[in-house]
């Protein structure tokens, strides 16, 4: 699933992301150690993986969207 990131705190390594429809929903360091980032900038496409579902829904898996050179 793509999102934007929406904040990042560099010192606990978590923050947050809006969905497509605007929905915020929040990641621990444990999400963002997950993707193997190094930072984190608002506004930035991203891929993320949820668990759960409704109220318990949780972010898991946050990475940097990349785009593929369809010439490729």
């Amino acid at each position: 699933m793509q999102a934007t990131a929406f904040t990042f705190d560099a010192d606990s390594r978590s923050g947050s992301v809006l969905l497509d429809d605007g929905t915020p929903m929040a990641f621990d360091a444990a999400a963002f150690d997950a993707g193997q980032l190094r930072l984190l900038r608002p506004g930035q496409r991203v891929r993320i993986r949820t668990e759960g579902a409704g109220e318990s829904r949780r972010v898991v898996f946050v990475t940097l969207q990349t785009f593929a050179d369809p010439s490729v």
